[in-house]
């Protein structure tokens, strides 16, 4: 489907930091120091999160498993990795997916970890293709958020289990906060509905829905500590004005966290 000139920018953007900046061993030394990983991420899903996740999809040898905007491969291939389970990752920032083969195949995981250029909005495959289904923080950065809870449903098995994460604005704001939300939030952040109505509309019964916002809190604050003490990196990719505004959104999303604006939360559901 065609994508909104802010969509291709975002999907450039994140296609430019797989490729020259989470890569760096400065920045994965950051992801490990933060959230306990070295795939070049760009999620807030911390090791402990991913080890939770792969509890309650019951990943094991034989489930297929299938992760929505894996970027270079985290947590999918270390879910894959530690369960057994057989995995297909996609997304659209190519460069990420690059990194993301690269590191299945060190892993050996190569053969049982299909990794594929596509839109979750439109995924590639059959109906009642997968046992577990996960996406980390995406359909706060997708317009199309219905649409991919829609396909999850379609491919989901019957008896299947979806766990996502996702970045929402507060309710009960005033216009002014919800303003400073919006603007510290991911680029599509804004939502119609709220999910547990989006879910049900698309054919999922929600199971259970946690708030970490405290948790995000604080792997942000300290993610944005170690980037604040390399900005050289970031202005090596992104040059001086570019690594200048991803600092500015930075502050923002501090801004909105620390006035309590935004959640981050965590949903399962089973198809109905």
């Amino acid at each position: 489907m065609p994508r909104t000139d802010g969509e291709q920018a975002l999907i450039e953007r994140f296609s430019n930091t797989y490729g020259h900046l989470t890569q760096s061993e400065t920045m994965l030394e950051i992801e490990r120091a933060v959230c306990g990983c070295d795939y070049g991420c760009t999620s807030w899903s911390t090791r402990e999160e991913a080890d939770d996740i792969g509890n309650i999809l019951g990943l094991r040898p034989g489930t297929r498993y299938l992760e929505i905007g894996a970027g270079s491969g985290w947590p999918g291939l270390y879910l894959a990795k530690r369960t057994g389970c057989e995995a297909a990752l996609i997304d659209l920032p190519l460069e990420g997916l690059k990194a993301a083969r690269e590191r299945a195949r060190k892993d050996g995981l190569a053969d049982r970890c299909r990794i594929v250029q596509a839109d979750g909005a439109a995924l590639p495959f059959a109906d009642g293709s997968f046992d577990a289904i996960y996406h980390s923080d995406v359909l706060c950065c997708l317009i199309e958020k219905q649409a991919v809870l829609g396909e999850c449903r379609r491919v989901a098995a019957m008896g299947a289990k979806m766990v996502f994460s996702v970045i929402s604005i507060a309710t009960g704001l005033s216009d002014a906060d919800h303003e400073i939300a919006a603007a510290g939030g991911p680029t599509f952040i804004e939502s119609p509905l709220d999910y547990s109505e989006m879910l049900e509309l698309t054919g999922w019964t929600v199971t259970a829905r946690g708030d970490v916002t405290a948790e995000y809190s604080e792997t942000f604050g300290d993610m944005f500590g170690f980037e604040k003490a390399n900005i050289d990196e970031f202005e090596r990719v992104h040059g001086a004005k570019g690594a200048a505004e991803l600092m500015a959104r930075r502050h923002r999303t501090l801004e909105a966290l620390d006035q309590d604006l935004l959640r981050r939360e965590i949903f399962s559901a089973r198809p109905f």
